[in-house]
């Protein structure tokens, strides 16, 4: 018998992508799930066109903008599913992709979260996210972002964690560590929510047959002023709220360093203040964050040494800076 899985969309304005993306769900030919969608308060067309087009799908209207964390929070607990799965609006999954995802989640009770293959929509040969990376400087990224879709990509293995727009959780995992962080609003949430949950003692499975297109931040918009403040702002959060010590303090000067080059890189290249705002968002937020962290490190069951070889080592900063170069050839080419 096949364990039933609950698939929540998230969306805001985005009735151009809903029929690709559910049509896309409506084809999985895993045997047991249903598929939510929450919608944010949307002013185009999108429930009309979901209830017309899609009536198996529940939806779910949320008054206004509540952010990917908090209306996929809403999904979960309307939910019913022992697995959950979060897709992004502008993806389009191939029909094996949630057989494959339940299937390598059912052979391994240790693993909580199953990251999919994304390949990016305008370039199908090329890698959007083969899971989360963190590194030791407490810095996100997508695995093999922009590399070839090649047999590199194609090894399942453990991996820090799933890139939300296509990812796949277990109810039990969720209900031990809790649910994504509403106060991120948007980005990184499912990078907390993977630290919360290696921490905790669970796994990540990058499968690559479980496949995704997807097309990268078309509802925020790669670069734009609201994704650099609120990514400037979490991926603070994010390492104040998870990183164990002592090998939090050992890192200090990388990771203050990383975040003073971010803010000078995006004021001297782009012009941009909006990095440095996050920060200054993050830091005011402090107090309550602190909160957090003292309950996410309480039910931590692994070392910090053992958390740290889960972290990526650190690399040059160019490399660094290169990681995202591909999203912004992207974003290029939808302009």
């Amino acid at each position: 018998m096949s364990t039933e899985a609950s698939v929540i969309v998230v969306n805001w304005n985005g009735s151009r992508f809903l029929t690709p993306c559910l049509s896309a769900l409506r084809a999985q030919t895993h045997p047991s799930y249903h598929v939510i969608l929450v919608d944010n308060g949307s002013t185009d067309d999108s429930v009309a066109l979901v209830r017309r087009d899609f009536p198996e799908v529940t939806v779910i209207q949320n008054d206004a903008n509540l952010g990917f964390a908090a209306a996929n929070n809403v999904g979960i607990r309307a939910s019913r599913g022992e697995y959950i799965a979060t897709v992004n609006n502008d993806t389009r999954v191939e029909p094996g992709w949630l057989a494959e995802l339940t299937r390598s989640m059912d052979a391994h009770p240790s693993v909580g979260m199953c990251a999919s293959k994304q390949l990016l929509t305008a370039s199908p040969g090329t890698i959007d996210s083969a899971g989360i990376c963190v590194d030791r400087a407490g810095l996100a990224w997508d695995r093999l972002g922009g590399e070839p879709d090649d047999a590199r990509s194609d090894s399942p293995q453990e991996v820090f964690g799933p890139c939300a727009a296509a990812a796949l959780y277990r109810r039990t995992m969720l209900d031990q560590i809790g649910l994504f962080d509403e106060s991120f609003f948007a980005y990184m949430e499912d990078v907390d929510l993977a630290w919360r949950a290696r921490l905790a003692g669970w796994k990540c499975l990058y499968v690559p047959t479980a496949r995704v297109y997807h097309t990268h931040s078309a509802t925020g918009g790669e670069g734009s002023p609201f994704k650099l403040r609120l990514l400037g702002r979490n991926t603070v959060w994010t390492i104040v709220k998870d990183y164990p010590w002592p090998h939090c303090l050992i890192y200090s000067p990388v990771i203050l360093a990383y975040q003073v080059l971010a803010v000078i890189y995006t004021l001297i290249l782009r012009r941009e203040l909006n990095p440095l705002k996050g920060r200054l968002d993050a830091l005011r937020g402090l107090r309550s964050l602190l909160k957090k962290r003292k309950a996410v490190q309480a039910r931590r069951v692994i070392s910090s040494r053992e958390m740290l070889a889960q972290l990526t080592p650190l690399e040059n900063p160019l490399e660094v800076f290169a990681r995202y170069r591909h999203l912004r050839r992207a974003t290029a080419a939808r302009s």
